[in-house]
């Protein structure tokens, strides 16, 4: 695919950074880690990537905004601003998991319109710019076309020590269950969307994330053929902190199901 300038800078930038996080995954063991809260952890590698992003982003576009998961929120011109998760998936990383991804956002008056997703232990890239399509690695990307879900494999995230909705998540899981024919945990929020959009699963849902999780995510999806609302079925999903991710014949059936199991909780 011939990509565009303004995709050309956040793919050099998420490379140079992806750079950074495959060094710091061949020294884990080595890397000063913090925690900032009950089970969040914050290693080096984290703010080393999102050093880079934001050095290198702001380098050629001056004057954007951010929003970045460590450094907070970055005033600029009030249209542009860039979202960022530097490492989705820190959990998977420190334990030598090789599931976690770099993810970036353009957010341009309100509306993503570029996403970057990209595993460097894969050196799998997603991308995707608003009315141009979603590509892996130069492949064009369609969501799976699956309509029954019985067939279906589906994406969550899962609430641990001292984070979401417990009870609740264990409600929507065992009315989920029994409709599909399998569930997944990928640890990385990025990354199950962006497998989402390449057909890998089928769906993927998860309450109280945060809008650096699932920025870009959300358009690669819509740009691959599929639907994103919030677990209400409406386009809040960066203010709300949940998400439901699928394609048009299992958005409705399984936003059925989680609303149901909400009330019941």
């Amino acid at each position: 695919m011939a990509r565009s300038a303004l995709l050309n800078v956040m793919v050099q930038a998420v490379f140079k950074a992806g750079r950074s996080l495959t060094r710091d995954f061949g020294e884990v063991e080595n890397l000063q880690v913090s925690l900032k809260g009950p089970a969040n952890f914050v290693s080096a590698a984290d703010r080393r990537s999102e050093e880079i992003l934001h050095k290198e982003l702001s380098r050629t576009r001056p004057g954007w905004g951010f929003l970045m998961e460590e450094g907070g929120t970055v005033e600029g011109d009030g249209i542009h601003r860039w979202i960022i998760d530097p490492l989705d998936g820190t959990t998977n990383f420190l334990h030598g998991i090789p599931l976690f991804a770099i993810s970036v956002a353009l957010e341009k008056a309100g509306q993503i319109v570029a996403g970057v997703i990209y595993n460097p232990v894969s050196d799998e890239l997603f991308v995707a710019e608003k009315g141009a399509g979603a590509f892996l690695n130069d492949r064009r990307l369609r969501v799976a076309g699956r309509r029954d879900l019985a067939r279906a494999v589906v994406a969550t995230g899962i609430p641990h020590l001292g984070r979401g909705d417990h009870a609740g998540f264990l409600s929507e899981l065992g009315a989920v269950m029994p409709a599909v024919a399998g569930l997944r945990r990928c640890g990385a929020a990025a990354l199950d969307m962006a497998w989402l959009a390449a057909g890998r699963y089928d769906a993927y849902f998860e309450r109280g994330i945060s809008a650096w999780d699932m920025a870009a995510g959300i358009l690669i999806v819509r740009e691959a053929g599929g639907f994103v609302t919030d677990i209400d079925g409406s386009d809040r999903m960066l203010k709300s902190g949940n998400i439901l991710a699928t394609n048009e014949a299992l958005q409705r059936p399984l936003l059925a199901i989680l609303k149901k199991a909400a009330a019941a909780a």
